[in-house]
């Protein structure tokens, strides 16, 4: 008999939904990073344990919209939270809640669908008392299936909420073939994974600005290698400068950075070729947002 769960993963931004979509798939499927608004479009991630498959789908997070990609990213939230078996809700233990919280928890909190409250970031408390009060304070707001407090940096409670994700499974076939781990396809998880290492190297609005393409992925007939040739967007053209960086030294970097982890998750050496161009205030361009593959319409 086989069983079957499709959970979404929301809150706000950097609360650590990512990290948690990674550790409970085993491997990196999303860009994880310090910047906010990291995660752009819904990510589903497929874990696999015994007869149970645990669908679980990752969200953008709770932001003010300022711009056309931010109200797609807005959008992909509220869609991910209709048509699911059950809402992981992370927050950050060491943070109070914020409106837009409050706002998404009360609505998801009076449909029929179990929500959890995952409490993440406890390793950061110093004074544990503090999480108890914390737990009983949002309690009294909102009815939750149940609270879960973890560490996910440290691994620690991320086998309760296996086990609540399991105990939340049904009786139906499994959506996805048993030996994978994402709906992604592979350009679409190596332009993240090139994004991310420009998210840690950047700064200031630079991250925010910034897609990656992945034009071409082919492995060579004649040799163990993958060819990748991906294309960087920035918005200005002075961003584009702090890109490259002086003798191309950020480029490179980044691109080094970028193919060591390609290598590590395609499990085959990686000749990475990276350009940068730039499409002026793309964020607010829905045809722009539409080829980069940043919006469902």
């Amino acid at each position: 008999m086989t069983k079957t769960v499709f959970i979404t993963i929301a809150g706000r931004t950097n609360a650590g939904k990512s990290s948690l979509l990674n550790a409970l798939v085993g491997e990196k499927i999303a860009s994880v990073s310090s910047k906010s608004q990291t995660t752009r479009t819904k990510i589903t991630g497929v874990v696999n344990i015994n007869e149970t498959q645990l669908v679980f789908i990752d969200t953008p997070g709770l932001h003010k919209a300022h711009n056309k990609l931010s109200e797609y990213m807005l959008k992909a939230v509220r869609e991910s939270s209709s048509d699911i078996d059950a809402v992981f809700f992370m927050a950050d233990c060491t943070r109070e809640l914020g409106e837009q919280e409050k706002e998404m928890l009360s609505s998801v909190c009076s449909s029929k669908v179990p929500v959890v409250l995952i409490l993440n970031k406890i390793d950061l408390l110093r004074d544990k008392t503090e999480l108890a009060a914390k737990i009983a304070r949002i309690n009294s707001m909102f009815r939750f299936d149940e609270i879960i407090p973890v560490s996910v940096l440290e691994n620690d409670g991320l086998d309760i909420i296996r086990e609540k994700a399991l105990s939340l499974a049904v009786e139906g076939p499994h959506f996805f073939p048993d030996d994978s781990i994402t709906d992604q396809p592979e350009k679409i998880i190596a332009a993240e994974i090139i994004r991310e290492k420009l998210l840690e190297l950047l700064n200031d609005e630079v991250p925010h600005g910034v897609a990656v393409v992945v034009e071409q992925m082919k492995e060579r007939n004649d040799k163990d290698l993958l060819d990748i040739s991906a294309m960087i967007y920035c918005e200005k053209q002075s961003h584009k400068g702090i890109i490259i960086g002086k003798h191309g030294v950020m480029l490179k970097k980044a691109g080094m950075m970028a193919r060591e982890e390609l290598e590590n998750f395609f499990q085959i050496k990686v000749n990475l070729q990276c350009w940068v161009k730039v499409k002026e205030d793309w964020r607010n361009r829905d045809t722009i947002i539409r080829t980069l593959g940043l919006s469902d319409n």
